[in-house]
């Protein structure tokens, strides 16, 4: 019998239209009970060590296909390698603690109306935008 998490992430997957497969439950029900963000290797990890049968390769290419669906972000404050995490909907914007790691989504957005007008003065059309900002959070200082 599934898990409500497991529940839930079947339920977030199928209303993005994604084939909600086990591994796919899995890897998301972790993501939604994860605070902050996690790599893919971390994430492979810590599911293999509660027994789970999941390969990396199955891991990143869940990840990436989570991502590329926009039911979870990609940060990519680590050098060489994309963090994960689920945040739910609705545009936002992160702060990341280079230290600890810690991630806290910003709700605000002004942003729009200057990419808009920086957009329109180099002939470039805004079809959306992200920012992930980097430093230490209170705790790291």
């Amino acid at each position: 019998m599934p898990s409500s998490g497991q529940t839930q992430a079947a339920g977030v997957l199928e209303g993005v239209g994604v084939r909600p497969t086990s591994q796919r439950v899995v890897v998301l029900t972790e993501l939604m009970g994860e605070r902050n963000d996690v790599t893919a290797q971390q994430l492979h990890e810590r599911l293999r060590s509660r027994g789970e049968q999941l390969g990396l390769a199955t891991v990143y290419r869940t990840l990436g296909l989570l991502a590329e669906a926009g039911v979870i972000d990609s940060l990519s404050h680590r050098p060489g390698e994309l963090c994960y995490r689920w945040c739910g909907e609705g545009h936002h914007h992160h702060l990341v603690c280079s230290s600890c790691h810690q991630v806290v989504e910003l709700a605000e957005c002004e942003l729009g109306s200057w990419l808009e007008r920086i957009s329109e003065a180099h002939g470039f059309v805004t079809t959306g935008h992200r920012l992930e900002v980097s430093g230490l959070c209170g705790d790291c200082r």
